[in-house]
């Protein structure tokens, strides 16, 4: 499976009022290792930035006056999203975005060329799972590295790149983890491994055999009176809809 956890960084909060895309930033999963692959990109976003935006990732004015407008690497960045799911922290800003940016691509070339992002790529908006998993508290991805162990300590601002490499590793954790987080065939991160700086540790999963614990019988029945309560209370059971022993019959 292939995935792309993506960010952005704008010129204000909402399209609909004329603010543009000024940075993405993209990572490469597949079967849920990274790949070493990347997207990164500044845009010059032919308007002005608002001082709010720049007071949350300093990226003024003049840092992108000399970068392509978006219809320059529009090209080139749908062919890298294009196809993947999407891993997105409050993925419909994003996506709104995206999706403004190639509405006025297609204005200005005269006809439907790119996107909608949706008619060609999955979601998956890693807000709405932290919400479900942990209601009623802080989900922010700054609340979300502290909450599995993960070190944001370089992210003073916001920026596109290093906020989709910090997402893409709290949404591993979310989601199960996996044995390597190191960016595997990327020089860059293989010299930082050799001198210590960044390293990740990767454990060695076939030195160690996988133990897998039955349950005893008594448990099982205390399994069945549990889902039993829970159907009584709340109607239904959503234990129900996987197959196996815990099944309704």
């Amino acid at each position: 499976m292939r995935q792309i956890v993506m960010d952005t960084e704008t010129t204000g909060i909402d399209p609909r009022e004329g603010h543009r895309i000024i940075e993405i930033g993209g990572i490469e999963l597949i079967n849920r290792r990274f790949t070493g692959r990347t997207y990164h990109q500044y845009i010059n976003p032919e308007r002005h930035i608002e001082a709010e935006a720049i007071e949350i990732h300093g990226i003024t004015n003049e840092r992108v006056a000399n970068e392509p407008v978006f219809a320059q690497i529009a090209e080139e960045l749908w062919a890298f999203m294009r196809g993947a799911q999407l891993v997105i922290h409050n993925a419909p800003f994003d996506v709104g975005f995206f999706d403004h940016e190639f509405r006025l691509l297609e204005a200005a070339r005269g006809g439907p060329v790119l996107g909608p992002v949706a008619e060609h790529c999955s979601v998956l908006d890693t807000l709405k799972m932290a919400r479900q998993m942990h209601p009623g508290q802080r989900n922010s991805l700054d609340a979300l590295c502290k909450r599995y162990d993960i070190d944001n300590g370089q992210r003073v601002l916001h920026g596109a790149l290093l906020d989709s490499e910090i997402l893409a590793e709290v949404y591993l954790a979310m989601t199960g983890g996996q044995t390597a987080l190191s960016l595997a065939g990327s020089e860059e991160n293989e010299s930082r491994n050799d001198s210590g700086a960044g390293a990740h540790l990767q454990l060695d999963r076939a030195a160690t055999p996988l133990v897998v614990a039955q349950p005893s019988d008594a448990e099982w029945q205390a399994h069945r009176e549990r889902l039993a309560q829970i159907r009584q209370a709340a109607g239904q059971c959503r234990w129900d809809a996987l197959d196996g022993d815990g099944a309704a019959s």
